[in-house]
């Protein structure tokens, strides 16, 4: 299958990733992609963008070379608590809010704390995908999270750039995937990508997934329209940006 729609990218405002929001446009229309979603690095990790770069994202146009654009932004969990690192007067405009734990911004305290944390941010309205979260040594309990998550209409990420930068949580990606799978919990295949030549490139994951019979349906992102649905779903308005 294809992806047509990636929720989580990044470009140059991130200092680590290498790329214009136009390049990324670019690379999504020649891969025959129908959406992308440009969500930086919130405050937090050290080269995070300042709250005025999400406050200025009506500056991009909504499409670009054909591809639709999603507002967006990648929110670091803090503590224990589910504090993240952006107001939510930003986060209610945005179409897609992603939450991931990055070791610079949060102190790994063990399964049961950081069950904790994930507890807290998927009981987190303004949150829609919980990101990268395979990595064995920020372990959880999956089962509890994910049970929470269909409760809660909220998205499991398979990022494909853990099958690059993260292998040690290859194996529990694999696992999360299946519980995903046994109690039909909706999830995003991203690429995560810090350069424009990532943008198409989810073949790992989707390998992954289809080694383990994942149905094409819980994969929410496989086109605009699946995404647009299940956020009707939810209850939530996307391209609403009000800034």
């Amino acid at each position: 299958m294809k992806i047509l729609f990636d929720t989580h990218t990044h470009t140059l405002a991130s200092a680590h990733a290498y790329s214009t929001v136009q390049e990324l446009a670019k690379r999504a229309a020649d891969e025959g992609m129908e959406a992308i979603a440009i969500t930086d690095h919130a405050p937090a990790i050290p080269d995070g963008v300042h709250p005025w770069h999400f406050i200025n994202l009506k500056a991009i146009p909504r499409e670009i070379n054909g591809v639709k654009i999603l507002y967006g932004a990648e929110v670091n969990i803090l503590d224990l608590e589910g504090n993240i690192d952006l107001d939510e007067d930003i986060l209610k405009n945005m179409d897609v809010v992603n939450a991931s734990i990055h070791k610079p911004c949060y102190k790994d305290l063990g399964a049961e704390d950081n069950t904790s944390a994930y507890l807290s941010i998927v009981n987190n309205p303004l949150i829609d995908v919980i990101c990268h979260s395979g990595a064995p040594d920020l372990s959880y309990d999956y089962e509890k999270i994910i049970d929470l998550a269909k409760k809660n209409h909220k998205l499991i990420e398979i990022n494909n750039h853990s099958f690059y930068v993260r292998k040690a949580s290859i194996p529990n990606c694999k696992r999360i995937a299946e519980l995903c799978m046994e109690k039909e919990v909706g999830i995003v295949v991203s690429s995560d990508a810090h350069i424009s030549f990532e943008i198409g490139d989810y073949n790992n994951a989707l390998d992954m997934l289809k080694e383990i019979s994942f149905p094409e349906k819980l994969i929410i992102n496989r086109n605009l329209k699946a995404f647009e649905g299940y956020m009707a779903e939810k209850g939530k308005e996307l391209y609403t940006y009000s800034y």
